[in-house]
C-alpha cells in the first residue's frame, strides 16, 4: 500500500457484539463505538484488557483489542475448505469487505459511519476456541509464508479513537499512518 492510497474505500458488511465472553457474537443492526473503550455493551469493552488470557497475565495492561474486525473474504476462503462461517460467528465486532485488513500497517485508521475512527493495533492471534466452534477451522485461518513464518488470517484488532455509530452498509475510509510503515503483529 502506498501513502497516496488514503482514499481507498471498503464497506461494513455486518456488526456484532456480546455482553458475555462467548466465542460468537450476536449480529445487530448497529453498534456504538466509545472512544478509548470499544463497543458499547460488548464484554471486551474497557481501557484495560478484557480477554481472559491477558487478564490472567496482567489485568492492568492497556486494551489494544477493543474492536475485532474480520474481512468477509476470509469466510469465502474457508468455505472453499468446507467450513461455513457467517458474520459474528468468529467473535468479530465488524465484518468488512473490500479492504485487505491483514495488509494494513500498524496505526492505520479506519473511518466508519459518520464519525467513528478505529486505529488498527495488530493481528488477532487465533486460538483453540476456533476449533471448538468448528473442528479444523483453526488450521484454515493459519498459513505459512515461503520462509515458514506463521500467517494469522483471523482478522485485526483495534482501539476506538473517535466514537460513533457503525452499521452494515457504512463505507470505510482508510487513513494510513506516516511512513515508514510497521507491519501488523499479533496483539
Amino acid at each position: 500500500m502506498r501513502e497516496n492510497d488514503e482514499c481507498l474505500l471498503g464497506e461494513v458488511i455486518s456488526v456484532s457484539r456480546s455482553e458475555t465472553h462467548t466465542f460468537s457474537k450476536q449480529t445487530v443492526d448497529a453498534i456504538r463505538l466509545l472512544a478509548g473503550l470499544g463497543v458499547e455493551g460488548d464484554a471486551h469493552m474497557g481501557q484495560t484488557v478484557k480477554h481472559r488470557s491477558r487478564v490472567a497475565v496482567n489485568p492492568d495492561q492497556p486494551n489494544l483489542r477493543q474492536v475485532h474486525l474480520i474481512h468477509a473474504e476470509l469466510f469465502e476462503e474457508v468455505r472453499k475448505a468446507g467450513y461455513y462461517v457467517e458474520p459474528g460467528q468468529m467473535g468479530e465486532n465488524i465484518t468488512t469487505r473490500g479492504i485487505d485488513l491483514l495488509g494494513l500497517p500498524t496505526g492505520t485508521r479506519l473511518h466508519m459511519g459518520e464519525r467513528a475512527i478505529v486505529e488498527i493495533t495488530g493481528l488477532r492471534n487465533p486460538c483453540v476456541q476456533i476449533d471448538r466452534f468448528q473442528a479444523g477451522l483453526l488450521s484454515a485461518v493459519l498459513d505459512r509464508d515461503d520462509d515458514g513464518k506463521l500467517i494469522r488470517k483471523a482478522g485485526v484488532m483495534g482501539i476506538v479513537l473517535t466514537g460513533g455509530e457503525v452499521r452494515a452498509g457504512d463505507p470505510i475510509r482508510i487513513e494510513l499512518p506516516p511512513m515508514p510503515y510497521r507491519p501488523l503483529d499479533r496483539v
